[in-house]
């Protein structure tokens, strides 16, 4: 579980390194949080941003990102005899030396002894292969150099540009033939210094950031403000501290009641400003030293960024939170904001107007799902990118099930960027941007969305009979060790129906149980039968549903075959396990459907029932909220939270900062809960 504190003092730090200048002064924003295995510290104070990772147990390793370039250094050691525990004796101060900056901590592990394994000092994404595979380029390596009781690992950039040092001071133990040994007190104590040559953001000042909506959630605001700059959002930190289209977008559209309309513009800005000349919406940036060895690769100099347009749910969601932006809180400003001009990181040296890039990816939308609209069937709905087994939220290669045509996409973000379309064309916002032919295409929209809302969302149903269902359920019960009778109990000995995660290249449906009906909810107006069917299959408890105690998962491969279960456990990134965001974006789309006056008694009481069940499990969970994503293990009759990344056979780690976990800032429960 996480455990977080801010720092309401600060210890003033005695810099050992010679010409680095000290702060003593308390920076703007300071924290700290420990999470499974890993202790984490955040200092963000003017040109400087850091986040020191420490991690406890048998494979200690110590880590600084920074977002100026999503740049960090690292140090691995080999494994150690005993597991050994980090503690901050001094937490990370700003350190600004002319060209480089970072942060300087103090810290101490119960250990004997550590030997350095590897440093890595350049991209964060050349930090997370070391991390998860061992591997970096060979021409961004570092020796150390070894001084008294100091280690120094420094190296400039490829380009020349201002590097990276990571310095290791030794302050109890010494240093023998290139390890470090404890002191006569039985522990290592050393001085961390961390410094980055890549340019700082600018920050968004916090008076700037949260309206007085906003949840008085200290872990989420100080999360959010470090991940909150002009230029963009970052994803998440340590290993997304980055701009993500699609994290941006769900993030600015989850906590938009309670950010202010700068913010909400900065975020909007960012991908606006990296659409792709066809109106694409750029997934992630390659920046800093890994764009340097991207351009080495295909022949060009220079660090411009490297653009994924790679994914394709990205695309279908700006519209829809621009819509609700500029036909919302931002409508006093709507056409001010899209008569701005805007550079394009996309295509450096060139500006357009805010509105006409947005009619941009409106085109693009309109045209990719022109051919659906005009003969519905599973060929001429939107695939994956040719020869990609990723291309929305769950971008882990086995996140959809070998699928090729995902539900999420095909049955909620479509529909729902189409009506965008319609809705601004209806406003009359996107006049001063639009051709004679844009105008005759986007008088189509509102029947091409009719079409999509109709049909696509048919081609995933899945039915399964109560006998069939609850076969399935036991025998998947007792592979992951969790009870079976409460869950077959729900099945009432009436069919389980449910949407498929997605259907595959032949058009089967890959059928397991998802979170991503509730992209509908938040996007959509579904029909009230729809409503009651996606409740009841989400609302059921796991091993028939996706409701645990510690939170709604984002799969259950209980109907599958067992070799997809086996891809889909709690160990897997987009498998059996709980992400934040998704939970917040089910309470979102509860609430929103609620406002509505043509629903039913009985669906309305459904809504009602499951948005009470979901905040209590949110409350249960509150601990990790701020987290990506965490796991789980069935103990004592009851499902207990384990972080994600603490276990073995884990793929991966998960963020401590994550933007769209800071969601629950604007998504609150329900006054009468």
């Amino acid at each position: 579980m996480a455990r977080f504190a801010i720092w309401t003092g600060v210890a003033t730090l005695a810099l050992a390194t010679v010409g680095m200048a000290q702060t003593p002064s308390r920076p703007e924003l300071a924290y700290q949080l420990t999470e499974g295995q890993n202790l984490n510290a955040f200092v963000r104070d003017g040109s400087v941003a850091a986040h020191l990772l420490l991690r406890n147990g048998r494979d200690p390793r110590i880590l600084i990102a920074f977002p100026a370039g999503n740049s960090g250094v690292g140090l691995w050691f080999e494994r150690i005899e005993k597991a050994a525990t980090w503690r901050l004796e001094t937490p990370p101060r700003p350190l600004d030396r002319g060209a480089l900056h970072g942060a300087i901590a103090v810290a101490k592990i119960d250990a004997k002894r550590l030997v350095p394994r590897q440093a890595v000092l350049s991209s964060v994404r050349f930090l997370r292969d070391y991390q998860a595979v061992g591997r970096f380029p060979a021409e961004v390596a570092a020796m150390p150099i070894i001084a008294g009781n100091t280690m120094t690992w420094r190296r400039s950039r490829l380009d020349g540009a201002a590097g990276y040092e990571l310095i290791i001071r030794v302050v109890e133990g010494h240093i023998v033939q290139g390890a470090i040994l404890a002191g006569n007190g039985g522990r290592i104590r050393i001085e961390i210094s961390a410094l980055t040559g890549d340019v700082p953001l600018t920050p968004i000042p916090v008076a700037q950031l949260l309206n007085r909506n906003a949840a008085a959630d200290a872990a989420a605001r100080s999360a959010l403000a470090f991940l909150s700059y002009r230029e963009k959002f970052l994803a998440g930190s340590w290993r997304f501290n980055t701009y993500f289209g699609r994290d941006t977008l769900m993030s600015v559209r989850l906590l938009m009641p309670a950010l202010q309309p700068v913010a909400i513009e900065s975020g909007l800005n960012a991908v606006i400003a990296r659409l792709s000349p066809t109106g694409e919406v750029a997934h992630e940036e390659g920046i800093g030293e890994f764009a340097v060895v991207q351009n080495r690769k295909a022949g060009r100099a220079g660090d411009a960024a490297e653009l994924d347009y790679g994914m394709i749910d990205d695309d279908y969601m700006l519209g829809p939170v621009a819509a609700d932006y500029l036909l919302g809180p931002g409508k006093a400003r709507a056409r001010a904001y899209l008569a701005q001009p805007l550079a394009s990181e996309s295509q450096p040296g060139q500006r357009e107007l805010v509105g006409a890039s947005l009619v941009r990816n409106l085109r693009f939308v309109l045209s990719q799902s022109r051919a659906f609209a005009d003969a519905p069937s599973v060929r001429t709905m939107i695939a994956l990118k040719p020869g990609r087994l990723t291309g929305e939220w769950r971008d882990s290669e086995e996140g959809l099930g070998r699928g090729v045509y995902a539900y999420d996409v095909n049955a909620a973000l479509i529909p729902a960027a189409i009506e965008a379309a319609d809705r601004l064309l209806k406003a009359g916002l996107l006049d001063a941007y639009l051709s004679a032919d844009d105008r005759t295409t986007f008088g189509r929209a509102g029947a091409m969305a009719r079409v999509w809302r109709d049909q696509a969302g048919a081609l995933f149903r899945v039915e399964i009979s109560a006998p069939e269902a609850g076969a399935q359920i036991r025998q998947y019960a007792a592979t992951v060790g969790v009870p079976a009778d409460r869950a077959i109990a729900t099945l009432d000995r009436q069919p389980l129906v449910f949407h498929a995660l997605s259907l595959d290249s032949t058009g089967r449906t890959v059928p397991i149980v998802s979170s991503d009906e509730c992209f509908d909810l938040l996007f959509g107006r579904p029909s009230p039968a729809n409503l009651d069917q996606y409740v009841t299959a989400i609302m059921r408890p796991f091993p028939a549903g996706l409701m645990t105690d510690i939170g709604l998962l984002v799969a259950n491969p209980a109907f599958a075959d067992r070799e997809t279960q086996e891809r889909f456990t709690p160990a897997a990134y987009h498998g059996a396990v709980v992400w934040s965001w998704q939970q917040a974006m089910m309470a979102a789309g509860l609430e929103r459907q609620l406002t509505r006056t043509d629903l039913p008694t009985a669906t309305r009481g459904r809504l009602r029932a499951a948005q009470a069940a979901l905040w209590r499990v949110i409350a249960a969970s509150r601990s990790v909220q701020s987290s990506e994503l965490w796991s789980w293990a069935f103990r004592g009759g009851h499902y207990q939270i384990v972080a994600f990344g603490a276990g073995k056979a884990d793929v991966d780690e998960s963020n401590a900062a994550q933007l769209w976990s800071t969601v629950y800032l604007a998504v609150r429960p329900p006054k009468s809960n």
